[in-house]
C-alpha cells in the first residue's frame, strides 16, 4: 500500500513537473508575446501599491499632524459642518471674545480655553520682510492649549503682558530665518503691517501641512490684533481638556453653553477623535477610490492575457491534435494553458509589487507615501485571479479541440 502510494506520488510531481516545462516553452518560444502580456498586468498592479500607499501614506501624514495639536484638544468652529450658510455661500461667524471667556469661567476646573483671531499680513525688519504671514491674535492660554506650540527660546506672553496691551510676539521658525538670520532675535523690534511688536519668544518648528507653512506664523496678543485688524469674531476657540476622559463631558458643557445664546448652526465643536474620523472616512475613501483606478488597468491586462492566450491556443491547434492522440486527456490540455496563463500574470504580479514598493519609496521623498502589506496581498491575489479568470476561457477551448480536427488544421 505504502508503495503504490509513493508511485502515485511520485507521478503526480512527474506530471506537475512536465507541466511547468511545458509551459515554460510556450512562454519562452514567444518571449516578445510573453512580455507585452505581463505588460499590462505590472502596470496595474504597480499602479494599484502606488496609488493605495499614497491614500495610507496621506492618511498617517494627517492623523499625526492633528495629533501633534494634542489629543485632549477641543476646537470650537464657526458654522456647522454641513449646516446653514449665507447665500454667498460663506459659514456666518458669530463666534465672539465673551464666548471664550465665559467657557473658560465655566469650564476653569476641567480645561484652559484659548481664544484665536487670524490675519494675513507682510512683516518686515530693517531692509528684510516676510510675505504672507498667518498673524494669530490669542491669549496667554494658547501655549497650554496646542501642544505643538511649543517654546524654543524665550518666552510665551504673560496674561499681564497681554492685559496691558503689550505689542509683544512670538514667532515661528520661518519668520525668523527670513528676518533674523544668524542671530537672535529676542529683544528686536520690527513691523507687522504698520504697527510695532518686539519678539519675545520663538516657536519650535513644526513643518508644512498640504503646503502651508506653520512655522510661517506670529503669534500676538489678542486685544492688540483685534485693536490693529479691526477683527471682532473669532476664527476659533481652543480648549484643552485636563484629562481624557473628561472630553465628552466638556464638549457637552461646551455645547449647551454655547446654544444659550447661539443657534446649532453657528458653530461646530470637533474634538481630536471626530476629526480623526471625519479624515480616516475620507482617506479611506480616496485610498478605495485610487485603488479601482488603478485595478481598471489590471483588468485591461486580464483582457490582454485572454487575448494572447486565444492567439495561443489559435497557433498551437496541430500541436493540441498531436498531445491529445498521443494520450493527453482534456484535462491535460486545461491545465496546461491554464497554468500558461497564470504563470504570465503571476510573473507580472510580482514584477508589479517589486516596482511599486520601489515607486513608493521613491516617492516618499518628495511626497507621503506608505506601503501597506493589505494592498501587496491585494494585487498579488488579483494578479493570480487575473491569469485564472481570463485563461480559462482560452483553456477550455484548448480542451474541447477534437484531435481529428486538430491534425488537420492549416
Amino acid at each position: 500500500m505504502e508503495e503504490l502510494i509513493s508511485i502515485r506520488w511520485d507521478r503526480l510531481i512527474m506530471d506537475i513537473n512536465e507541466l511547468f516545462k511545458l509551459s515554460y516553452r510556450a512562454i519562452s518560444a514567444n518571449r516578445l508575446r510573453s512580455f507585452l502580456t505581463m505588460l499590462g498586468i505590472v502596470i496595474g498592479v504597480f499602479a494599484i501599491i502606488l496609488l493605495v500607499s499614497i491614500g495610507t501614506g496621506l492618511q498617517t501624514f494627517i492623523t499625526n499632524q492633528i495629533a501633534g495639536f494634542g489629543s485632549n484638544l477641543i476646537v470650537v468652529i464657526p458654522g456647522r459642518i454641513g449646516g446653514a450658510r449665507t447665500p454667498g455661500g460663506v459659514v456666518s461667524n458669530k463666534l465672539v471674545v465673551a464666548d471664550a471667556k465665559t467657557l473658560a469661567l465655566k469650564l476653569k476646573n476641567e480645561a484652559s480655553v484659548a481664544p484665536v483671531v487670524q490675519q494675513i499680513s507682510t512683516v518686515k525688519y530693517k531692509n528684510r520682510e516676510n510675505k504672507g504671514t498667518t498673524v494669530f491674535g490669542t491669549t496667554s492660554n494658547y501655549s497650554k492649549t496646542v501642544q505643538n506650540a511649543t517654546i524654543g527660546q524665550g518666552s510665551f506672553f504673560s496674561q499681564s503682558q497681554e492685559q496691558s496691551g503689550a505689542r509683544n510676539a512670538v514667532i515661528g521658525q520661518t519668520v525668523l530665518n527670513n528676518l533674523f538670520p544668524s542671530q537672535n532675535p529676542i529683544g528686536k523690534r520690527f513691523f507687522i503691517g504698520n504697527n510695532i511688536y518686539t519678539v519675545i519668544g520663538v516657536i519650535n518648528k513644526r513643518g508644512a501641512v498640504f503646503g502651508i507653512d506653520q512655522d510661517n506664523v506670529i503669534l500676538i496678543p489678542l486685544s492688540s490684533a483685534q485693536r490693529q485688524f479691526g477683527l471682532t469674531h473669532l476664527n476659533a476657540i481652543f480648549i484643552s481638556v485636563n484629562s481624557p476622559s473628561l472630553i465628552p463631558r466638556v464638549k457637552d458643557q461646551t455645547q449647551k453653553i454655547l446654544l444659550k445664546h447661539l443657534t446649532e448652526d453657528d458653530f461646530t465643536v470637533q474634538t481630536a477623535e471626530s476629526t480623526l474620523s471625519i479624515v480616516s472616512n475620507i482617506t479611506n475613501i480616496l485610498s478605495i477610490a485610487l485603488g479601482g483606478i488603478a485595478a481598471i488597468s489590471l483588468l485591461v491586462g486580464g483582457i490582454g492575457v485572454a487575448n494572447i492566450m486565444l492567439v495561443s491556443v489559435t497557433e498551437r491547434t496541430r500541436e493540441i491534435g498531436l498531445r491529445k492522440a498521443l494520450g493527453a486527456k482534456r484535462i491535460d490540455i486545461l491545465k496546461q494553458f491554464l497554468l500558461e496563463a497564470t504563470m504570465l500574470s503571476l510573473t507580472g504580479g510580482i514584477i508589479g509589487i517589486i516596482l511599486g514598493i520601489l515607486g513608493s519609496l521613491i516617492l516618499a521623498r518628495f511626497l507621503v507615501s506608505q506601503v501597506t502589506l493589505w494592498s501587496v496581498f491585494i494585487a498579488f491575489g488579483f494578479s493570480v485571479a487575473v491569469g485564472i479568470i481570463f485563461g480559462m476561457a482560452p483553456a477550455i477551448r484548448a480542451s474541447k479541440l477534437s484531435p481529428i480536427e486538430a491534425l488537420r488544421y492549416e
